[in-house]
């Protein structure tokens, strides 16, 4: 039985709508590169600064606090302060450091604290507006129980700073916090 040569042909129809498709996705493609570029928000160059400013300190100064000694079996109780934006790290850090006792000899520690919190505040003063700016979310659950507790000087001065260390750490891993007012 003799072999017959078959010859595949697409009919120009075919050709033309296969054709009209994939020139279709490419279009869609493109436009949607183009919109998620020109919908992302650029960061000014002033938050770059501040951003760049606020990550070289605040490592400083988580450093600096990894190098105090805390009592043997000092752990943080739950729950962890929740972090919502720029005015609740202020406000957490403004709250521990006035927690924080003289009488624990960590004045270069207090003084990075407050220049930090005294930046970030002049940061939230110039881009949040008031009724932004002054929310408080739900962010001093341990706060709130550590001002209860102020006959205990050094325990929670101890426990203030470890609270400043975590929430230092948690804004390090996501810079993104000091975007929302």
């Amino acid at each position: 039985m003799p072999m017959v040569a078959q010859q595949w042909t697409r009919s120009p129809r075919k050709a033309a709508k296969n054709t009209m498709d994939c020139i279709t996705l490419a279009v869609l493609v493109s436009v949607s590169q183009v919109w998620g570029a020109a919908t992302a928000a650029p960061m000014s160059p002033e938050a770059v600064r501040m951003k760049a400013t606020v990550e070289g300190r605040s490592k400083q100064l988580v450093a600096r606090l990894n190098k105090i000694q805390v009592p043997p079996g000092m752990t943080l109780t739950s729950p962890a302060d929740q972090l919502d934006g720029l005015s609740s790290v202020v406000t957490l850090l403004d709250g521990y450091d006035k927690l924080i006792s003289d009488s624990l000899n960590v004045s270069q520690v207090k003084a990075e604290i407050s220049w930090l919190k005294g930046y970030l505040g002049q940061w939230k003063k110039g881009r949040c507006t008031e009724a932004k700016a002054n929310r408080m979310s739900n962010t001093g659950g341990a706060l709130q129980r550590l001002q209860s507790q102020q006959g205990f000087v050094l325990t929670v001065g101890m426990e203030a700073m470890a609270r400043i260390k975590d929430i230092l750490t948690r804004m390090l891993q996501n810079m993104e916090y000091l975007d929302k007012c």
